[in-house]
């Protein structure tokens, strides 16, 4: 227990005394208030009838009722759109370990690599968690505000709102632990990047669409990473825009990108962890 307490402080010691994390802390930040705040005031915009995009009526609000909840699916960009912010960290932390070879003294400060990786998987958590902070604070900052200036009630009174900013920092801190995992199974830094990015900017966007044409295929696609996180979230952009995809419920959608976390950690223990890394 005591190794794992010192695996623990070893982790969150490598990562605070890096550049990486408020880098890519700030870059999530920015990202997400951009998107948030001006989807906000564009929907919010809408929804009050300022602006009437094409098929609306001449001088009155367009229904955005078949998009949902307009506050919580603006709220809910912090993981559809920010999850790639944690998956990367936890990457990189990982992959970082085997390029500049941090690795070797540690294993030989404790060569339990097992309780290494597990406090390496626990420490990922603790900080998706706080990307998920962050993530939140920018789109409840921003997408609030945007939707007070048009006159849209911002749900944040609501407890089912609250239930869901509780919902997307267990999604983050998922997704953190799903990038240690890919780490560990492509040591290789570039590899894993290319991957983490081809995947969520196109490959799954791609597949979910594709998914959601038949109730066969989006019934699969309910099981995809980005699916599950929606689905634990309550709330997505996606999901909204496509009235053919369908979700999982909250604590199936956990369940799922839990397994995707052990899937890949398992195999990369299995595979590339055990290994000589010298």
């Amino acid at each position: 227990m005591s190794g794992f307490v010192a695996g623990l402080r070893a982790e969150f010691t490598k990562l605070l005394t890096t550049r990486l994390w408020w880098i890519l802390a700030v870059v999530l930040f920015a990202y997400i208030a951009l998107t948030a705040g001006g989807l906000g005031a564009f929907f919010g915009a809408v929804a009050t009838g300022k602006i009437a995009p094409e098929g609306a009526s001449a001088g009155g609000g367009f229904d955005l009722h078949q998009m949902g909840s307009l506050p919580p699916l603006i709220y809910s960009f912090a993981t559809a759109v920010g999850y790639v912010f944690p998956v990367l960290l936890g990457a990189l932390l990982t992959t970082g370990e085997f390029r500049h070879q941090t690795l070797t003294p540690t294993f030989l400060a404790n060569p339990r690599r097992g309780q290494v990786l597990g406090a390496k998987s626990a420490s990922s958590l603790v900080i998706g968690a706080a990307f998920g902070v962050i993530a939140l604070i920018a789109s409840v900052g921003a997408g609030a505000l945007a939707l007070s200036a048009f006159g849209v009630d911002t749900m944040l009174g609501d407890s089912d709102t609250w239930a869901l900013f509780g919902r997307a920092l267990l999604a983050m801190a998922l997704w953190a632990a799903i990038g240690v995992g890919l780490g560990v199974l492509v040591p290789n830094q570039t590899a894993a990047i290319v991957i983490v990015l081809a995947f969520t900017q196109f490959v799954e966007p791609l597949l979910r669409l594709a998914a959601s044409f038949s109730d066969v295929t989006a019934k699969i696609g309910e099981f995809l990473p980005g699916a599950a996180s929606d689905s634990l979230v309550g709330a997505s952009i996606f999901v909204a825009s496509n009235p053919g995809a369908s979700a999982l419920d909250w604590w199936a959608g956990g369940l799922v990108l839990l397994g995707y976390a052990v899937l890949v950690t398992a195999i990369g223990y299995a595979i590339t962890w055990r290994r000589d890394v010298t």
